[in-house]
């Protein structure tokens, strides 16, 4: 099957025209066309995302399985709830939420990634969803320490649907946090899945897993047109959800594992 060639005024074509798992590009859908607000979020509506390398066409993905992180599934081990209640009592150390997203997806396109020898998150890419956000459509989660971000998330919201595009961590669990509280955020706004478009073993052990393509884009036909959190915002009563303390009472040394350099998250 050949993949379609768009133009900026071409309608997407149906998501079950996509390569399938038995070929070389499983879940390329089509190429071709540009990057504006209003193609984005129509590609985002229906299970559709942008992912191509330098030198390359913009491509468009529907991926079956679907890798899916249900909020209420969200995997909190011993370990990174440890992690996670230190942070929340510790001063210096903050959850931001669209503070600087520029910065956020900078740091997710140059951090260098274990078995990547380059990024997906090309210069075009980078101003594509810098204008989302300023359009309050694209979203980004950060990990503060004494001043300075170490880690962090961006993803794109439509309706009560989010989307995760990508991660880094520049301290050890710096993006695990931004993440949880992403996934605080969702309980607390009746979000129910973020996709994650990609079936990676870490989003696996945090609680993500994979669904077949019918099953999310009728869950996205029932979420996309729904009205959207009034307002994206760190709220500290979040961290309740996810069974923390509430940061009431605070500890004068900095958390465990958030000290020293991390390896990078994908």
């Amino acid at each position: 099957m050949q993949i379609t060639w768009l133009t900026d005024d071409m309608p997407f074509p149906s998501t079950a025209r996509a390569l399938g798992e038995d070929s070389d590009a499983p879940g390329l859908l089509a190429a071709g066309g540009g990057l504006s607000p209003e193609r984005l979020c129509e590609a985002y509506r229906h299970g559709i995302f942008p992912w191509y390398a330098p030198g390359q066409p913009v491509l468009w993905w529907s991926t079956s399985p679907r890798m899916v992180l249900p909020a209420a599934e969200f995997k909190l081990s011993r370990s990174l709830r440890k992690t996670l209640q230190r942070f929340v009592t510790t001063p210096g150390c903050e959850i931001r939420f669209d503070h600087d997203f520029r910065a956020v997806i900078q740091a997710c396109a140059t951090t260098p990634r274990d078995g990547q020898p380059g990024t997906w998150i090309v210069p075009e890419m980078i101003e594509a969803y810098i204008r989302l956000h300023r359009l309050g459509v694209a979203h980004s989660v950060e990990t503060w320490i004494d001043g300075r971000l170490v880690g962090g998330l961006y993803c794109l919201n439509l309706g009560r649907m989010v989307y995760g595009e990508s991660m880094f961590a520049h301290r050890t669990d710096a993006s695990k946090i931004a993440l949880a509280a992403l996934v605080a955020f969702c309980r607390a706004e009746q979000v129910r899945l973020i996709d994650c478009q990609q079936d990676t073993s870490h989003l696996a052990s945090l609680g993500a897993r994979p669904v077949p393509r019918a099953e999310f884009e009728a869950h996205l036909a029932a979420t996309v047109a729904a009205p959207e959190p009034p307002r994206w915002a760190y709220d500290p009563q979040h961290w309740r959800l996810l069974g923390l303390a509430e940061p009431s009472a605070r500890e004068p040394s900095p958390p465990s594992g958030l000290a020293a350099p991390a390896s990078p998250a994908p």
